[in-house]
């Protein structure tokens, strides 16, 4: 490893002295020759355990699901608190992990979606959101006292949650999703009454095509420039259902046909199957969206929002259907693909002969959750569109759909005998050279007594760091993480940590070395506390 790093500081010291020319590909067109010096920033330490087993009982720990951590300084007192959900959720006291209280939720349910905590009245004072395995929406005080609650689908999952400033009036609106196959997204104001108009949506007698939300299948933003936010709704069908926010449905472009709402429009592979409006199965293949999380985001960055989500391709010829790769869809907000001067997205990148799933047999291991995550990692003023996928590899997709440098990454080593998925990442500069690192975790399968690792990569896919994250605490059997990590500030030192909640051994945080001037970019699940799957304004 010395002998590696003397030789990469001998070969990079050349190139910031002289400086690197590279053409930008964007697509098959060479935009310009950019001339950048390239500075060597050499990785700091390994990430160094802070504390472990947190927020477990005295012999054991509430599984740890989707749910990604928050921190937040809920009292006001300087002190950062970490909040993280299993069934109940935990308040942790940052800086040793201490508990501050445990609250349960009605229901007692699993907490899936990740934990909301925001300011919904526009008050300056901090609510803590959770949605759980019963169908019950909580919203609870900073000090974790219960406000409200409403249970919309009864004994069906609520696995999406989300808040937004919908109406543009200075407070937070709640969004969820249901398992259940029809009006599965509701909306709530601050106060728990239900939000004006078509909410529940949508029924059994509405047009277009819809069934669960099995992942956190919704994003708010503001796709249309009014002013107001849309919510994208993906679900357990080849349609993509798009809201106003008073719960009407968004029309598609007229090209596929008039007056036809996104919900009526099919998603496949290739554009020219969605103008046809039928598939040859068999030789033209479509995605599922099942467990398709959204996210809204300004990927080329001409001034409008894009929506970008990983659809589950399959081939429809075969009965049962086959899967065979999870790739991602951008749109834009007529439902068309992404076209500008440099990149089409009417036609998908074509997956290598390593893409098709591992499993998807949750007996065996968890379910892998296509997240995606938006970011400019090489700094090119261009998004990158980086997922973990059922494949066991972490994906990183430019624009130019191809995959740079080293992507994708493997967690998935078929020497150690087991399959290893990795979670949805976060991304943020680290060391101050103005590319992103991509941090995540990862689980492993059933009954192999093994545990999950914590990685650190640069943005062209390059390992940095990776360490193993404690073993299973109490009766379980192995450890990991399904929920992507927070990164935060949870201490007085001014280094970034890294929260992670893991599957059986409650929450362990990591302090990050030499990350005091670090910059996040997507710094928790869905990428910001709110779990909006957009940037936020």
């Amino acid at each position: 490893m010395k002998t590696r790093y003397m030789s990469l500081l001998v070969f990079f010291s050349f190139l910031a002295i002289w400086g690197a020319a590279r053409p930008v590909q964007a697509g098959s067109q060479d935009l310009s020759l950019v001339y950048a010096p390239i500075v060597l920033v050499r990785p700091a330490s390994a990430p160094v355990l802070k504390w472990q087993y947190k927020g477990c009982y005295s012999s054991w720990c509430e599984t740890g699901w989707y749910s990604s951590p928050a921190a937040a300084d809920l009292d006001g007192n300087g002190t950062v608190e970490v909040i993280g959900g299993q069934y109940s959720y935990t308040i942790l006291n940052g800086t040793d992990g201490s508990l501050v209280r445990r609250v349960e939720s009605p229901g007692d349910s699993r907490l899936w979606p990740g934990i909301v905590v925001a300011d919904l009245e526009g008050n300056g004072d901090l609510e803590i959101v959770t949605a759980n395995g019963d169908g019950y929406v909580s919203v609870f005080n900073a000090a974790g006292d219960l406000d409200w609650s409403q249970q919309p689908t009864p004994g069906r999952e609520l696995r999406s949650l989300g808040t937004y400033d919908l109406d543009g009036n200075g407070d937070l609106e709640i969004i969820v999703a249901s398992t259940r196959s029809e009006d599965q997204w509701w909306v709530y104001n601050h106060d728990s009454s239900l939000y004006p108009s078509y909410w529940p949506e949508l029924s059994a007698s509405s047009p277009g095509y819809k069934w669960g939300c099995y992942n956190e299948n919704l994003a708010a933003g503001d796709v249309d420039g009014d002013g107001r936010g849309e919510i994208i709704g993906p679900n357990d069908t080849h349609y993509l259902d798009a809201f106003q926010d008073d719960g009407s449905q968004i029309m598609a472009n007229p090209i596929y046909g008039a007056n036809k709402f996104w919900s009526q429009v099919g998603v496949h592979v290739s554009h020219e199957v969605d103008l046809r409006g039928w598939a040859y199965c068999g030789t033209e293949h479509r995605p599922n969206f099942a467990n398709s999380a959204p996210v809204i985001a300004d990927v080329n960055g001409d001034g409008v929002l894009d929506i970008v989500v990983v659809g589950n391709v399959y081939n429809c010829g075969t009965d049962p259907y086959t899967d065979l790769y999870e790739m991602p869809f951008l749109l834009n907000a007529d439902r068309t693909r992404l076209v500008d001067a440099n990149f089409n997205w009417t036609v998908l990148p074509v997956p290598d002969g390593s893409a098709a799933p591992l499993s998807e047999d949750y007996n065996l291991i968890e379910n892998n959750v296509p997240n995606p995550v938006p970011a400019d990692i090489d700094n090119d003023g261009y998004m990158e569109i980086l997922y973990p996928s059922y494949d066991g590899r972490v994906h990183a997709y430019w624009l130019d759909k191809t995959e740079h440098g080293n992507w994708p990454y493997s967690v998935y080593n078929p020497a150690d005998g087991y399959i290893t998925f990795a979670t949805e990442p976060v991304v943020a500069d680290l060391y101050g050279d103005s590319h992103a690192e991509i941090i995540f975790a990862s689980w492993v399968q059933k009954g192999t007594g093994q545990t999950g690792k914590l990685y650190i990569l640069d943005y062209l896919g390059n390992l940095i760091h990776s360490v193993s994250l404690p073993a299973a605490y109490g009766g379980g059997d192995v450890n990991g993480s399904l929920a992507a990590p927070t990164l935060a500030n949870i201490d007085a030192d001014p280094d970034l940590e890294v929260v992670v909640n893991t599957i059986n051994g409650g929450l362990v945080a990591y302090d990050l070395p030499g990350t005091a001037g670090a910059r996040i970019i997507w710094g928790t699940g869905r990428g910001n506390y709110q779990r909006s799957g957009s940037y936020l304004p």
